[in-house]
């Protein structure tokens, strides 16, 4: 039998102290040989901080910065345990530049007097980081991702017990009066809970990963690559400038109000991204089904001028197309037999600029000639037209862009091309667990909104760091340095 001993406090942080004066020492002196925080630090950034306050700054800009930084790059989950790190390991504080460990609210004030200039240090970066991102891979760098999610505050709402208590009645409120299964518990739990916190009107009831929460929420945009390009806090102040976003909770569905909130934030998102990084410009955009509208597809396509956008149907509405029957991914169908799809014959860019979709008989063979051209020849049994060539079907996207956002759905190149819009859910997840912004026990909404960008900005830093030593498959983690 396995004997099982129980570890101390002490005993982990032993082990923690241990590796941070072995084995990471060699990381810090790569961070410092390699990393110069003046290139990404703007000047207003360095005249807020340094502005006559008739005391001088007892700890250094470049000091705080590092050690929030570090924080994120070592997984480090609390402030406490950060300033515990600091005082027990000199090359840590060296490498900051700390004669004297700061407490724990010197950092949780620097978060949030100095909010806006984290988010425009945070900008910076993106905008060095681009071109990086364009030499790995153009393909992946020319892509816009955008998903959203939340951050759980710290209040009583959160607790486990609070919806199962929920949950439990409504239960027995079914078996008592002998209700059927159309009577769902969860989702009458759902519409009976605040659609906010009592503590903060700000944190949100969100349904994320199968469990109800109340969250501060955010969205997301990467590249292709799952390098974050935008973060976008959903505080008072950004719904105040986007009012047309706000989605009062209506349904008993969860996964239907999130998907509407969603719908309304996407085209504000991006516009307030493109408008600050002008020199940005992405061909393709994925997102989730919660996209799936026309008026989307137009803004996207039409307004953003995007090329293409990968987004899945949504199950409920299907598309139709009055000149000629097509299948549930929009493919012309043979009109004597709708489950076999015609063939596709490419693209073909108009006068105009616009692209036309050609498809013709599936039936269709090409055939050498006694002059060594070849033509098409249809071989069909049961044929629909006279002509030898066999019917064909030519879609032009710009009059339903539902149907046809710049490519064609159920082909190898959508299928391709949309596995890659994971790697959002890949940085939302490495932002709330890596970064530990998941397991923050505020309620501050400026102290959750820091931790954001301090993750976005530790993440652009990583870019450049694995660029300058050449080895980009560190990009997104530089765990495997410090391992």
């Amino acid at each position: 039998m396995i004997s099982h001993n129980q570890l101390s406090l002490a005993d982990i942080f032993s082990d923690c102290k241990e590796k941070f004066e072995t084995d990471k020492y060699q990381f810090l002196s790569l961070l410092e040989n390699t990393i110069n925080l003046d290139e990404f630090i703007p000047t207003s950034f360095y005249n807020h901080f340094y502005a006559s306050t008739g005391r001088p700054r007892k700890y250094y800009l470049h000091s705080m910065l590092w050690a929030l930084l570090l924080q994120r790059i070592f997984s480090i989950p609390t402030d406490t345990l950060l300033i515990i790190f600091l005082k027990y390991s000199k090359e840590l504080r060296d490498f900051c530049g700390f004669d004297k460990v700061p407490d724990g609210s010197k950092f949780t004030r620097f978060k949030q007097d100095f909010l806006l200039d984290l988010q425009s240090m945070f900008d910076t970066l993106v905008d060095v980081t681009e071109p990086i991102c364009q030499r790995i891979d153009e393909f992946k760098a020319s892509m816009t991702i955008f998903d959203t999610s939340g951050i759980e505050a710290f209040v009583t709402e959160n607790n486990p017990k609070y919806a199962n208590r929920i949950i439990k009645q409504l239960k027995a409120f079914k078996k008592v009066h002998g209700l059927d299964d159309s009577y769902d518990p969860y989702k009458a739990a759902y519409k009976s809970m605040p659609s906010h916190s009592s503590a903060n009107q700000q944190i949100k009831q969100l349904y994320i990963n199968g469990h109800f929460c109340y969250v501060y929420k955010f969205g997301m945009i990467t590249n292709g690559l799952g390098i974050v390009r935008d973060i976008s806090f959903y505080n008072k102040a950004f719904l105040e400038a986007h009012p047309d976003i706000i989605v009062d909770k209506k349904s008993d569905s969860p996964d239907e109000d999130k998907s509407l909130y969603d719908a309304k934030a996407v085209i504000p998102v991006l516009k307030d991204f493109f408008e600050k990084h002008p020199l940005i410009n992405p061909k393709t955009f994925l997102g989730d089904a919660a996209f799936d509208s026309c008026t989307i597809y137009k803004s996207l396509l039409q307004d953003i001028k995007f090329e293409k956008a990968y987004i899945p149907l949504n199950h409920r509405s299907k598309i139709q197309n009055e000149q000629c029957p097509i299948n549930e991914n929009g493919i012309p169908c043979c009109p004597h037999d709708h489950s076999l799809p015609m063939k596709s014959e490419g693209t073909a860019k108009r006068k105009n600029g616009l692209v036309r979709f050609k498809f013709c008989c599936p039936k269709v063979k090409w055939v050498r000639q006694e002059n060594k051209k070849y033509k098409r020849q249809c071989y069909c049994e049961n044929p629909c037209t006279d002509s030898s060539c066999g019917r064909m079907f030519y879609i032009y996207p710009e009059k339903d862009l539902r149907a046809y956002p710049g490519t064609l759905r159920g082909t190898d190149e959508w299928d391709e091309t949309y596995k890659i819009r994971c790697v959002v859910e890949q940085s939302i997840n490495h932002f709330k667990e890596s970064f530990c912004i998941a397991s923050r026990k505020t309620q501050n909404e400026k102290t959750l909104h820091a931790d954001l960008l301090l993750g976005g900005i530790t993440q652009l830093i990583t870019v450049v760091l694995a660029d300058k030593i050449y080895k980009h498959e560190y990009i997104r983690s530089l765990k495997p340095l410090i391992a």
